[in-house]
Protein backbone atom coordinates (compact mmCIF):
# COMPACT_ATOMS: atom_id res chain seq x y z
CA UNK A 1 0.00 0.00 0.00
CA UNK A 2 1.51 3.37 -1.12
CA UNK A 3 0.97 5.06 2.20
CA UNK A 4 2.59 8.55 0.15
CA UNK A 5 0.93 12.09 1.18
CA UNK A 6 1.06 14.61 -1.83
CA UNK A 7 0.63 18.42 -1.05
CA UNK A 8 -2.11 19.95 -3.07
CA UNK A 9 -1.39 23.84 -1.24
CA UNK A 10 1.44 25.40 0.89
CA UNK A 11 1.57 27.89 3.51
CA UNK A 12 3.77 29.95 5.08
CA UNK A 13 2.52 30.73 8.42
CA UNK A 14 5.33 32.40 9.97
CA UNK A 15 9.03 32.95 9.37
CA UNK A 16 11.83 33.64 11.77
CA UNK A 17 15.77 33.74 12.20
CA UNK A 18 16.38 29.55 11.94
CA UNK A 19 12.46 27.92 11.45
CA UNK A 20 9.81 28.18 9.30
CA UNK A 21 6.35 27.14 9.98
CA UNK A 22 4.25 26.00 7.99
CA UNK A 23 0.42 24.75 6.75
CA UNK A 24 -0.19 22.48 4.10
CA UNK A 25 -3.47 20.92 2.59
CA UNK A 26 -2.76 16.99 1.73
CA UNK A 27 -4.17 14.42 -0.36
CA UNK A 28 -4.38 11.07 1.91
CA UNK A 29 -3.86 7.72 0.10
CA UNK A 30 -7.25 6.87 0.77
CA UNK A 31 -8.62 9.87 -0.96
CA UNK A 32 -9.39 12.50 1.84
CA UNK A 33 -8.01 15.37 2.47
CA UNK A 34 -6.02 16.66 5.38
CA UNK A 35 -4.00 19.44 6.77
CA UNK A 36 -0.59 19.49 8.08
CA UNK A 37 0.77 21.84 9.98
CA UNK A 38 5.32 21.64 10.57
CA UNK A 39 8.25 23.14 10.91
CA UNK A 40 11.00 23.46 8.46
CA UNK A 41 14.56 23.28 10.17
CA UNK A 42 17.77 23.43 8.72
CA UNK A 43 19.48 20.35 10.34
CA UNK A 44 21.66 19.92 12.94
CA UNK A 45 24.94 17.68 14.24
CA UNK A 46 25.21 16.80 17.73
CA UNK A 47 28.96 15.56 18.56
CA UNK A 48 30.20 13.06 21.44
CA UNK A 49 34.01 14.56 22.39
CA UNK A 50 35.66 11.68 23.92
CA UNK A 51 38.78 13.04 25.74
CA UNK A 52 42.27 11.52 26.04
CA UNK A 53 41.05 10.17 29.46
CA UNK A 54 37.83 8.15 27.49
CA UNK A 55 35.44 11.38 29.59
CA UNK A 56 32.77 12.69 27.64
CA UNK A 57 32.88 16.32 27.27
CA UNK A 58 29.35 17.73 27.96
CA UNK A 59 27.57 20.80 28.43
CA UNK A 60 25.14 22.91 30.53
CA UNK A 61 22.89 25.35 28.58
CA UNK A 62 19.29 26.80 29.63
CA UNK A 63 17.09 26.63 27.22
CA UNK A 64 14.24 29.09 26.91
CA UNK A 65 11.09 27.02 25.68
CA UNK A 66 11.76 25.16 28.94
CA UNK A 67 12.63 27.57 31.03
CA UNK A 68 15.69 25.11 32.71
CA UNK A 69 19.21 24.14 32.63
CA UNK A 70 19.95 20.77 30.33
CA UNK A 71 22.90 18.80 30.03
CA UNK A 72 24.13 18.11 26.57
CA UNK A 73 26.16 17.48 24.37
CA UNK A 74 28.00 20.07 21.81
CA UNK A 75 25.90 20.27 19.17
CA UNK A 76 24.19 23.14 16.28
CA UNK A 77 22.15 23.90 13.30
CA UNK A 78 23.58 23.45 9.63
CA UNK A 79 24.45 26.53 8.17
CA UNK A 80 23.50 26.99 4.57
CA UNK A 81 25.48 24.93 2.05
CA UNK A 82 27.61 23.59 4.70
CA UNK A 83 28.81 19.60 5.29
CA UNK A 84 27.91 18.15 8.57
CA UNK A 85 31.97 17.53 8.98
CA UNK A 86 32.54 21.12 9.13
CA UNK A 87 29.39 22.07 10.98
CA UNK A 88 30.59 19.52 13.71
CA UNK A 89 34.27 20.62 13.77
CA UNK A 90 32.65 24.18 14.08
CA UNK A 91 30.60 23.89 16.66
CA UNK A 92 32.98 21.57 18.60
CA UNK A 93 35.55 24.55 18.35
CA UNK A 94 32.78 27.42 19.12
CA UNK A 95 31.26 25.68 21.97
CA UNK A 96 33.95 23.77 23.78
CA UNK A 97 37.19 25.50 22.17
CA UNK A 98 38.30 21.74 21.48
CA UNK A 99 39.33 20.54 18.31
CA UNK A 100 39.47 16.60 16.98
CA UNK A 101 41.81 14.80 14.84
CA UNK A 102 39.33 11.61 14.76
CA UNK A 103 35.56 11.46 13.36
CA UNK A 104 32.99 9.45 12.97
CA UNK A 105 30.22 9.12 11.86
CA UNK A 106 27.67 7.34 13.67
CA UNK A 107 24.24 8.04 12.08
CA UNK A 108 21.38 10.57 12.26
CA UNK A 109 18.35 10.75 13.98
CA UNK A 110 14.49 12.44 13.10
CA UNK A 111 13.93 13.74 16.66
CA UNK A 112 10.40 15.08 15.81
CA UNK A 113 8.62 13.50 12.68
CA UNK A 114 5.17 14.83 13.70
CA UNK A 115 5.35 17.92 13.34
CA UNK A 116 9.05 19.30 11.99
CA UNK A 117 11.77 17.58 9.05
CA UNK A 118 15.13 18.20 11.38
CA UNK A 119 17.34 15.70 10.83
CA UNK A 120 20.43 15.64 13.09
CA UNK A 121 23.40 14.27 12.00
CA UNK A 122 25.30 12.22 14.79
CA UNK A 123 29.07 12.31 14.95
CA UNK A 124 32.10 10.59 17.25
CA UNK A 125 35.20 12.69 18.02
CA UNK A 126 38.06 11.71 19.19
CA UNK A 127 41.84 12.70 19.33
CA UNK A 128 41.10 15.99 20.76
CA UNK A 129 42.83 18.67 21.56
CA UNK A 130 42.53 21.76 23.79
CA UNK A 131 42.07 25.78 22.65
CA UNK A 132 39.65 28.59 23.22
CA UNK A 133 36.03 28.45 22.43
CA UNK A 134 34.71 30.83 20.25
CA UNK A 135 31.19 31.39 21.36
CA UNK A 136 28.46 33.42 20.00
CA UNK A 137 27.53 36.65 22.14
CA UNK A 138 24.08 35.04 23.13
CA UNK A 139 25.61 31.69 24.07
CA UNK A 140 26.45 31.07 27.94
CA UNK A 141 27.31 27.47 28.70
CA UNK A 142 28.92 25.66 31.41
CA UNK A 143 31.47 22.69 30.27
CA UNK A 144 32.20 19.90 32.25
CA UNK A 145 33.28 16.18 31.67
CA UNK A 146 31.91 13.00 32.80
CA UNK A 147 32.25 9.01 32.81
CA UNK A 148 30.46 7.11 29.92
CA UNK A 149 28.98 4.97 32.84
CA UNK A 150 28.31 8.45 34.25
CA UNK A 151 26.60 10.17 31.18
CA UNK A 152 24.45 6.51 31.10
CA UNK A 153 23.68 7.22 35.01
CA UNK A 154 22.12 10.46 34.12
CA UNK A 155 20.55 9.33 31.57
CA UNK A 156 18.84 6.70 33.97
CA UNK A 157 17.93 9.07 36.36
CA UNK A 158 16.54 11.67 34.14
CA UNK A 159 19.55 14.23 34.13
CA UNK A 160 20.06 14.32 30.72
CA UNK A 161 16.59 14.48 29.38
CA UNK A 162 17.75 15.81 25.83
CA UNK A 163 16.88 13.34 22.75
CA UNK A 164 19.71 14.02 20.49
CA UNK A 165 22.40 13.94 23.73
CA UNK A 166 20.60 9.93 24.49
CA UNK A 167 21.06 8.96 20.79
CA UNK A 168 24.09 9.78 20.73
CA UNK A 169 25.53 8.74 23.81
CA UNK A 170 24.07 5.45 23.00
CA UNK A 171 25.16 5.05 19.58
CA UNK A 172 28.88 6.14 20.78
CA UNK A 173 28.87 3.54 23.76
CA UNK A 174 27.92 0.52 21.38
CA UNK A 175 30.41 2.02 18.44
CA UNK A 176 33.71 1.68 21.22
CA UNK A 177 32.10 -1.41 22.24
CA UNK A 178 32.52 -2.94 18.82
CA UNK A 179 35.78 -0.92 17.71
CA UNK A 180 38.07 -0.19 20.43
Amino acid sequence: MDLTEHCLSSQIIASGGMLTAKCDQVRLPNGNTSQREYVMHPGAVVIVPILPNGHVLLEKQFRYPLHQVFIELPAGKIDANEDIIITGQRELLEETGYSANDWVKLGHQHPCIGYSNEVIHIFLARDLTAGQHQRDEDECLDIFEASFADCLSMIQNSEITDGKTMVALFLAEKYLQTHV
